[in-house]
């Protein structure tokens, strides 16, 4: 096992491990299945996002502050536009092509899909990820290539700009 793998195994553990106590108050009756839980997360992990792209626990951290403020200025603009006669929505589709690996943007779209106004509705052959928004002109390409490339950061990868695909995809 290298040095890259033996970090991935450590730091997921780690990040796995901390998941599942807070999830559980650190009961000790749920430390004994959560070792079982952890050990399969881990495991389930590496099959997604392979230890060539290790993921960056400080990174992972740095990144909840924007995610949190992501989703609070989402709330209140899908608010603002519910309480609104003129909604002004202009749904549509954006093609967000990113170098992350699949697991890698499964989890981007996880997060996309959490934000208010986009969920994230698939990959089209391309391996880009198709997010749909309530408004094309609310600049969503701008904040998706954000959190696209965050999440390389996370996985020190580079991720290329986001391309838009209008109503068709």
């Amino acid at each position: 096992m290298s040095k890259r793998q033996i970090k991935a195994v450590l730091h997921r553990t780690a990040l796995c491990a901390l998941v599942w106590l807070v999830l559980t108050g650190a009961a000790p009756g749920a430390l004994l299945p959560g070792a079982v839980v952890v050990g399969a997360s881990v495991w389930l992990s590496l099959r997604l996002l392979p230890a060539r792209h290790p993921l960056v626990l400080w990174r992972m951290l740095a990144h909840l502050p924007r995610f949190v403020s992501g989703s609070i200025i989402g709330g209140l603009d899908v608010a603002r536009r519910a309480l609104s006669r003129d909604m002004g929505l202009r749904p549509g589709w954006i093609a967000l092509r990113s170098d992350l690996p699949p697991g890698g943007r499964v989890a981007l779209g996880a997060e996309v899909s959490l934000m208010p106004g986009t969920l994230a509705a698939g990959t089209r052959a391309d391996g880009a990820l198709l997010v749909h928004v309530l408004d094309t002109d609310a600049g969503f390409e701008r904040a998706l290539d954000g959190e696209a490339k965050a999440f390389a950061r996370i996985a020190e990868i580079e991720a290329p700009a986001p391309r838009r695909g209008g109503r068709d995809g």
